[in-house]
């Protein structure tokens, strides 16, 4: 919790002050009982005390005042709130690697129900567009808000070829750019974008490094979101023209894809199983499709204090006749 006025926090200072001041005049009730009548006779004259009733009302006024002081420093919560519009890009590696069956029931496939859970997540307005990557880059879906060209652009994913990581990020950020490009042509205020970039090898093929691809990510304020899919032991079985086959290792990549989100300020997600990325693309839809915002709960806080000080009034009064 945080506070716009937190000068007012000083006024917290009188709680203890009041403390002190509410046991100066119980010692001194206590003497002028005591001068009433002797220690000896106070129990024939005094039939029964209220206990703990006495410092009840006192005590809710104190919590009273600590509640509107509180008030009157303007306290704030962060809540979490969905953005309005965003751009994100959804950058998947369709190498040969990715029919590895290490992630059931292979690795594309749990690419794709990743990637489907992630749509889910995010918030309608958003436009999401589909990269893929082989050792050809290609936009397979510019960004768009409409939710029935996602799901067939992801379904028809296919699994061949090399690596070019850089380029796909290339692509992606093409299509980013142009977005944003087009934002300032109609005036509208620039909408955040971010990248989701799924990849579970090193980049073999291309003209992009993939750091390069990452600075210039960085220069545009596009953060990427980086997971490494697959383990150490994935493979894949290979056969040439005459029928022999090899078993070639196809471990992922995951010190590049640190480096990829450390350069654009983004995060590196590691998703061995098809359990765990289920679960990455599900929090990073969160995580990119809800912001955080200050909300003032300032009358929370001066309602309880009030409701505070009236009960305490009120059974001061009725057990005492006073209001403390």
């Amino acid at each position: 919790m945080s506070f716009r006025e937190p000068a007012f926090l000083a006024g917290l200072v009188l709680l203890p002050l009041a403390l002190l001041l509410y046991a100066a005049l119980q010692r001194r009730r206590r003497d002028a009982a005591s001068a009433f009548a002797s220690p000896g006779l106070m129990p024939n004259v005094v039939t029964g005390t209220p206990g703990w009733r006495r410092h009840l009302p006192a005590a809710l006024t104190l919590l009273a005042l600590g509640a509107l002081v509180l008030a009157l420093a303007r306290p704030e919560r962060t809540v979490a709130q969905p953005k309005r519009q965003a751009t994100v890009m959804l950058v998947t590696d369709v190498s040969g690697s990715m029919s590895a069956t290490d992630v059931e029931p292979d690795r594309l496939a749990a690419a794709q129900a990743a990637a489907k859970t992630f749509v889910s997540k995010v918030p309608d307005t958003f436009r999401i567009g589909v990269v893929t990557f082989n050792q050809y880059a290609e936009l397979r879906l510019p960004p768009t808000s409409e939710r029935s060209e996602i799901g067939p652009a992801i379904d028809s994913l296919l699994a061949d070829g090399g690596t070019a990581m850089g380029d796909g990020l290339q692509r992606g950020l093409d299509a980013v750019e142009g977005q944003l490009r087009s934002q300032r042509s109609t005036g509208d205020r620039r909408a955040p974008a971010a990248v989701v970039l799924l990849s579970d090898g090193k980049n073999t093929a291309g003209e992009t490094s993939p750091l390069d691809a990452g600075r210039r990510a960085r220069a545009l304020g596009v953060p990427i979101y980086a997971v490494a899919l697959g383990t150490p032991g994935g493979t894949i079985t290979l056969s040439d023209p005459g029928g022999f086959e090899q078993l070639i290792p196809v471990p992922p990549d995951p010190e590049t894809l640190k480096q990829l989100a450390s350069i654009s300020r983004g995060r590196f997600f590691d998703a061995p199983s098809a359990e765990q990325l289920e679960s990455v693309y599900e929090a990073l839809g969160t995580r990119i499709g809800f912001e955080e915002s200050k909300q003032e709960v300032s009358a929370a806080f001066a309602g309880g204090g009030l409701l505070l000080l009236l009960v305490g009034g009120a059974l001061g009064l009725r057990w005492f006749g006073r209001v403390v």
